[in-house]
């Protein structure tokens, strides 16, 4: 049975963060979400575990706030992650900021491993069957039940295990410095700037026809999104996206026709009817109407290069082949070698010459980490003087 303690007072918090600071070696750190059913990423539960000082689990809620003793407790010591690329920004809102970190899921991806869930590479490297039946749940529940919390509990307790276990293995592989790299970036990697247009990631969007059926949908998207922020709802518990998607499709002359469309479900579809109704009949007379196509694209989907800029296509092939098979060689997935979106760039607007040195500095210039450069510069260069040298099918050869 794993030992923990909850954390919701000041005085256990007091207590648990002098145990930690007396603890030795590095920390594992994992935090709980209520992603699915609230509109924050806020933690709802905090685990830390470090050698000599045990399992603690904070209640953010409870403590209230930044907490500062915890951070001067442990931020100097490393932290253990799984997937910290999720963890990170909900931990820095607490004020909780690690200095180094170790990230086994990215170990693991780096190792070659071919799933990488926790409890996959658990089980896998430690011999020990990890449930994950709680992983999707509500964890704004109060009181957490405690099955949930033993969960919790086991999941930031085998991450020193688990760590060691990697390291190992990424010794013995000689890829050491590629995860330190790896980790360091990750640390320091900004979050993405928030879209222009967030609405255009409503699932089923490219099923509307018409500007003014896309206006409909952006003001339900923004008039769902106003309600469930200050609910503190996930919008789609509220109003799910096939329901605005359908209403932006057919565009209802009148609420009653909108009440009546056997599509428009929710939980709030008909106790908020007259908000969504004045989004419909904002979306209707605005004069304000979105492009068909968002401004945020840079390039087009690489279906299209074949018509639009069948050279980039061609480099596209070759690099994309040659990358995989350096990355079976280095046994790790291809998107971990080279991101795939730094190589759409490269390939469609390429700096010149196709050399080594080229190459090299675009990627640089792009983020890729020093062995990434490294290990792929001279690999694309080729690829794409080959491509280059290949005769190009366009539109009109191919017919």
């Amino acid at each position: 049975m794993t030992e923990y303690e909850v954390v919701d007072s000041l005085s256990q918090y007091t207590a648990a963060v002098d145990a930690l600071r007396g603890g030795t070696g590095p920390v594992g750190v994992d935090a709980e979400r209520a992603s699915g059913f609230r509109y924050s990423q806020r933690a709802y539960l905090i685990q830390m575990f470090r050698r000599d000082a045990g399992v603690f689990l904070f209640d953010p809620p409870a403590l209230g706030g930044e907490l500062p003793a915890l951070q001067d407790a442990v931020g100097d010591v490393p932290w253990i992650l799984h997937a910290a690329s999720q963890d990170l920004a909900c931990l820095r809102e607490v004020g909780l900021e690690p200095s180094t970190i170790f990230d086994t899921e990215l170990g693991a991806r780096l190792l070659g491993f071919p799933r990488v869930g926790l409890a996959t590479i658990v089980e896998e490297l430690l011999g020990i069957h990890l449930a994950k039946e709680h992983s999707a749940a509500d964890w704004s529940t109060r009181p957490l039940p405690a099955s949930w919390l033993t969960y919790a509990a086991l999941d930031v307790e085998l991450l020193v295990d688990l760590m060691e276990a990697e390291q190992k293995l990424l010794a013995e592989a000689g890829k050491q410095e590629i995860a330190a790299q790896e980790f360091a970036y990750e640390l320091a990697r900004e979050p993405k700037p928030a879209r222009s247009e967030p609405w255009r990631r409503l699932s089923g969007v490219h099923s509307i026809r018409g500007l003014r059926n896309l206006a409909v949908a952006r003001e339900l998207w923004a008039a769902r999104d106003e309600l469930a922020r200050s609910r503190d709802v996930a919008p789609g518990r509220l109003l799910p996206d096939a329901s605005i998607t359908a209403v932006a499709r057919v565009v209802p002359s009148s609420k009653r026709d909108l009440a009546a469309l056997k599509e428009f479900t929710g939980r709030a579809s008909r106790t908020e009817l007259d908000r969504w109704w004045d989004a419909v009949s904002r979306g209707r007379t605005t004069d304000d109407l979105p492009v068909l196509r968002s401004s945020g694209e840079s390039i087009p989907p690489p279906r299209a290069w074949a018509d639009r800029n069948p050279e980039a296509s061609e480099r596209l092939r070759a690099a994309r082949a040659a990358l995989a098979v350096q990355a079976e060689e280095l046994r790790m997935p291809v998107e971990n070698l080279l991101s795939p979106e730094t190589l759409r760039r490269l390939a469609w607007s390429p700096p010149e010459p196709f050399d080594e040195e080229t190459i090299a500095d675009a990627l640089r210039e792009a983020d890729a980490r020093p062995w990434q450069v490294e290990a792929t510069a001279s690999v694309v260069a080729a690829a794409f003087v080959e491509a280059a040298q290949s005769p190009v099918e366009g539109p009109e050869s191919a017919s």
